[in-house]
């Protein structure tokens, strides 16, 4: 089996996979490497220092840089831009190319703008007519003019469903995540205010050894990205609002922390995000143990494999 050309297309590369099919007025230069199934639109361009993957779909109107690498199964809109140079001069060349990368799985929007050096992360989403400036994370959905996050692929919910929801007294109920549970703290008013309160072992189900608390958060900013081998925490927004998106590795749940008297149990081995900060938001965090770098797991493919290993 070989690729598929159309009579008005220009195909100088001798590396193009299986099934792919690429159509008329599309350019790919020598250097350039494409993967099997792709399918390469109307009226396309591919520099030599481009290496595309497998399924990949490039709509009309896209030319891909040299410094581009794109992998499986991404999806690129018609008419996004690619840009390889941040002060482009006329004649004027970069010794060395910062490379871009469109992870596994991503989609990006029509008219799209990704400037030079950014890595667009696995099954992201990147909105129609978005400008990005910075790294987008996996599973992130941006917009806008600069993107920002405004939601996660793959969320179950926006806000809390029946499974998840606060019980209407003190105490803890379940959430659609392994290992994340959610509570109501005991709460008390009079004319005077109200107040809130939580002890170890009782409301706040292990011995708190530690806190921080996170402010002045840009709500174009997220926190987290992470999971912890052996710390438990509690997130309470004693303040402003915050989103919380929750990860067990085959579930995933978004919680809005708005109340004081509301608290998120993360259990060890659960992958969260902190984001859609208020500019008032105060986000305090309660953990069972003192910092350890080496409690921490930042990349997501590896909490995957750690989730599959310990099942």
């Amino acid at each position: 089996m070989s690729f598929i050309q159309h009579p008005l297309a220009v195909v100088e590369s001798s590396s193009i996979g299986d099934g792919t099919r690429i159509w008329a007025f599309a350019h790919i230069l020598p250097g350039a490497r494409i993967g099997s199934e792709c399918n390469i639109c109307d009226h396309t361009f591919v520099e030599n220092d481009v290496v595309i993957g497998d399924r990949v779909t490039v709509k009309c109107g896209v030319q891909l840089w040299d410094g581009i690498d794109v992998e499986d199964d991404v999806f690129i809109g018609p008419n996004a831009t690619f840009t390889n140079d941040s002060f482009p001069r006329s004649r004027q060349h970069q010794e060395k190319l910062p490379r871009t990368r469109v992870r596994k799985g991503a989609s990006i929007g029509a008219n799209a703008t990704i400037l030079p050096g950014l890595t667009i992360g696995e099954r992201s989403m990147v909105g129609a007519g978005a400008v990005v400036t910075r790294d987008v994370p996996a599973d992130a959905i941006v917009a806008g003019n600069p993107a920002r996050i405004s939601g996660y692929a793959g969320v179950s919910e926006k806000r809390m469903p029946a499974v998840g929801t606060p019980p209407s007294e003190a105490g803890s109920a379940a959430t659609l995540v392994d290992g994340v549970n959610i509570h109501r703290l005991p709460r008390v008013d009079d004319l005077r205010g109200s107040l809130t309160f939580g002890e170890a072992h009782r409301h706040v189900p292990f011995e708190v050894k530690r806190y921080f608390l996170v402010y002045g958060v840009s709500n174009q900013q997220i926190r987290g990205e992470h999971a912890h081998r052996t710390l438990h925490q509690f997130l309470i927004c004693v303040h402003g609002s915050c989103h919380v998106v929750a990860d067990d590795g085959s579930t995933r749940q978004e919680f809005v922390l708005d109340q004081p008297f509301i608290g998120l149990h993360l259990q060890p081995m659960t992958w969260a995000v902190q984001y859609k900060y208020s500019d008032d938001a105060v986000l305090l965090v309660l953990a069972s143990d003192s910092y350890s770098a080496a409690d921490y797991v930042r990349d997501y493919d590896e909490y995957l494999e750690l989730r599959k290993s310990n099942a």
